[in-house]
């Protein structure tokens, strides 16, 4: 995984977990689940890239 995509990946979880915090501050259920989404996508985005990592170290 380049560095590039490990500090998108981890930007994008950054920004989810402060959409969800917003949401909670605001009561609002909507953009706190879109919050908890975008950190899911990240993680998943970052699993992913290591997956790949090691096909290709093989």
């Amino acid at each position: 995984m380049s560095a590039s995509d490990k500090i998108d990946n981890k930007a994008e979880e950054l920004k989810g977990k402060a959409k969800e915090g917003a949401g909670k501050v605001a009561d609002d259920k909507d953009l706190e689940t879109e919050g908890q989404f975008d950190q899911l996508k990240g993680k998943a985005k970052q699993a992913g890239e290591k997956v790949k990592d090691i096909v290709s170290d093989k």
